[in-house]
């Protein structure tokens, strides 16, 4: 054979060759079946339930109020000599705040003493004068009418010793109402008169407020199916609402997490308010480091129940429909179920499960988008979170 080996003719040959080769590899590769492989089930992570001791609470919302608030007045006339305090001060029982024109009463109670002595002596003289005439009565050298007129003037005397102490007690009482001191520890108001000024003329002066925040009040409404709630907690500890003091009660500011000052309840009212329907209860709480002001919106919780093997769940693994609250679990063959719960309240960054969940079962916490009720999931198990 003579092979032609012109180029036109040798690339025509070696195409053709090249097409058949690849004929052949199409051939043999439509022989083989092409099967679908599910992808490996999802991994997720579960814990199961926390089970501890914990309190079951009623919430509301009060409102704090000083223990005590009181005006501080001037009682006496006369012009303001000084004022001992700063602005927003905090005081203590006794200091002095303001005093007022003192020379004029000082004057008054030391002539109301003088006339004390002077009366005093005018008493000692009359005393003694009827005590000489008693004894020349007695033998004869005195007549009964002498006797009986130094007595009187011995009596007269004595009123007039008794009139004098007494103009010298409300000497001494005007002088005292000159100084105006703290009745009780608290923080002081601004003045409202200044030094120099009139004080007193007519009216009694209002020179100022005090209150006292150390302790402090919170007011707050309990509605009757609460009331009732209490009651039934209470009287399984053996008590009534008349031991209500020993029951605890918590408070938190708006701006603060949780419930950081502990306190006790010291009153609740003795009836339902029926244009309402509540009752109004009070706590009451240390506040040494004046934190609480009176007049502020508080979170207050007080605990009804001790609940000693309570299921908790971290709170991010609950989720939300319009049937309500429930949670992803792992179930028989790693197959995700969904349980509906009813949550409690919130325990740091764990929710407590009223009903709807067993101690075995083993909550999805992490991967909880990938897992779908009734697929299957590759789990696995999560440490305790302490």
């Amino acid at each position: 054979m003579v092979w032609d080996v012109r180029p036109q003719v040798l690339r025509h040959r070696l195409a053709s060759a090249s097409a058949v080769c690849a004929l052949a590899l199409f051939a043999a590769g439509c022989g083989e079946r092409n099967e679908y492989v599910p992808p490996p089930p999802p991994k997720v992570t579960y814990v199961l339930p926390k089970k501890e001791e914990v309190t079951r609470y009623l919430e509301f919302t009060g409102n704090t109020d000083s223990i005590n608030q009181v005006d501080l007045v001037a009682r006496v006339e006369g012009f303001l000599t000084s004022i001992n305090y700063k602005d927003g001060s905090v005081v203590k029982k006794g200091d002095r705040l303001f005093v007022i024109q003192q020379d004029t009463y000082q004057a008054n109670l030391d002539g109301a003493k003088a006339a004390q002595a002077s009366a005093e002596a005018q008493y000692t003289n009359a005393e003694t004068e009827y005590n000489r005439q008693a004894t020349l009565g007695k033998q004869d050298f005195s007549s009964q009418a002498v006797v009986d007129k130094a007595r009187t003037n011995m009596q007269q005397a004595a009123a007039s010793v008794d009139s004098a102490k007494s103009n010298v007690e409300l000497a001494q009482i005007n002088l005292g109402y000159t100084v105006v001191a703290a009745p009780f520890d608290g923080v002081v108001t601004r003045h409202l008169a200044d030094v120099g000024q009139l004080v007193g003329h007519g009216d009694p002066t209002k020179l100022a407020s005090i209150v006292q925040v150390n302790p402090i009040y919170v007011y707050f409404n309990v509605n009757e199916n609460q009331v009732l709630r209490i009651k039934e907690a209470l009287a399984k500890r053996g008590k009534t609402l008349r031991d209500i003091g020993e029951v605890e009660v918590d408070i938190g500011l708006q701006t603060e997490d949780g419930y950081p000052h502990k306190g006790k309840i010291d009153y609740i009212s003795p009836e339902i308010d029926p244009s309402t329907g509540t009752l109004q209860v009070r706590g009451l709480f240390d506040n040494q480091n004046l934190a609480l002001l009176p007049g502020l919106f508080v979170r207050v919780r007080v605990p009804t129940q001790r609940i000693p093997d309570a299921l908790l769940v971290d709170d991010t693994a609950i989720g939300s429909s319009q049937q309500g609250s429930y949670v992803m679990v792992v179930g028989k063959d790693n197959v995700v179920q969904q349980k509906d719960i009813v949550p409690g309240q919130l325990e740091g960054q764990f929710r407590v499960v009223e009903s709807g969940l067993s101690a075995d079962d083993k909550v999805i916490t992490g991967g909880v988008q990938r897992a779908a009720p009734g697929a299957k999931v590759d789990p696995e198990a999560q440490p305790a979170t302490p």
